[in-house]
C-alpha cells in the first residue's frame, strides 16, 4: 500500500469503509466549498485503494486455504496452489 498516509494506511477495512461512507454521503450532499470537496475526493481515493489491497490481502489468505482429509482445514503449500 505504498504512498498512503500513514492515517489510513493504519486503518482496518471496516473503518476505512466507513470513512469513505462518510465521505461519499457529504460529496453526494454537495453542501461546502469546492477545495473542501477536492480534498474529500482525494481522500476517499485513497481510502478505495486501502480497502482494495486490504481484499485482495483477504482473499489471498482465503485462497491458501484448502480441504483436507475428513473435513479438515490445511493451509494449501505453494505446489498445491500451483
Amino acid at each position: 500500500m505504498a504512498d498512503l498516509p500513514p492515517d489510513i494506511a493504519a486503518l482496518s477495512f471496516e473503518d476505512a469503509m466507513a470513512e469513505l461512507d462518510r465521505i461519499v454521503r457529504q460529496l453526494e450532499d454537495g453542501r461546502g466549498k469546492l477545495d473542501d470537496a477536492i480534498a474529500a475526493y482525494e481522500r476517499g481515493a485513497q481510502l478505495k485503494l486501502h480497502c482494495a489491497a486490504k481484499l485482495e490481502e483477504a482473499r489471498a489468505r482465503v485462497d491458501r486455504i484448502v480441504s483436507g482429509p475428513e473435513g479438515s482445514v490445511a493451509l494449501a503449500t505453494a505446489d498445491d496452489i500451483a
